[in-house]
């Protein structure tokens, strides 16, 4: 962006709708690079699980992951990531390595109230559904992170929310030769109105970010298969 001078003299307030651990690991620790691309530009992040009305609460641009609910607002894909099944060493050593997608029903699942229980799995045109249970119930992915290293259960959650554990080997991912369905990234912008240059450049910031994650996760796999 900065040799290709675009958005270059950005000015004003930039309000940008996020989840809260979403931004914590992915986007705010990357923040200063934009800051410094546009010095005369202001950003209010507002950190919120929940889905949001962009207009009524006067937000530039929203980023939101999964399905999204019907809405007039103008929504565009920047990034598609690996969703696991995924535990501690500590929790699997008491608990057991669940084998296949039925072996669940006999764990403790951590469950995401904002997501449905029932867990669905794709193998060789095969698909499996799965009605997990668990005592623990969190509204916010904030609490799957905490819940899962505290060793209380598995859980289903994006790579990008576990990516330094599970480089680090601190989390694992279980049933690996099972596929999840995938996770997009959305950037939403709010109707009745174009979008505007600071919304479009913020949002052509967070999409070269995880694209230049995907190029070094492919490079990692490349690795580790010489």
């Amino acid at each position: 962006m900065e040799a290709r001078g675009v958005g270059a003299g950005l000015s004003g307030r930039l309000r940008v709708s996020a989840a809260t651990t979403f931004s914590r690991l992915l986007i705010l620790p990357r923040l200063p690079a934009f800051l410094k691309l546009h010095p005369d530009l202001e950003i209010d992040v507002i950190l919120d699980d929940r889905v949001i009305d962009l207009v009524s609460e006067g937000i530039d641009l929203a980023l939101r992951m999964g399905d999204l609910p019907d809405s007039t607002s103008i929504a565009r894909r920047i990034a598609r990531g690996r969703r696991s099944v995924i535990a501690t060493p500590a929790y699997l050593e008491h608990a057991g390595t669940p084998l296949a997608p039925a072996d669940l029903v006999a764990h403790e699942a951590i469950v995401y109230t904002q997501l449905s229980n029932s867990w669905t799995f794709q193998q060789r045109g095969t698909e499996v559904s799965v009605v997990v249970n668990g005592r623990l119930r969190v509204s916010a992915a904030e609490g799957i992170r905490a819940a899962v290293l505290a060793d209380i259960g598995l859980a289903i959650a994006s790579d990008w929310m576990f990516q330094l554990e599970l480089e680090t080997g601190a989390v694992r991912r279980i049933l690996e030769d099972w596929d999840l369905p995938p996770i997009d990234l959305w950037a939403l912008f709010p109707t009745g109105r174009l979008a505007s240059a600071k919304a479009r450049a913020f949002a052509d910031f967070v999409e070269q970010i995880f694209s230049m994650k995907s190029r070094a996760n492919g490079n990692r796999n490349d690795s580790d298969g010489d």
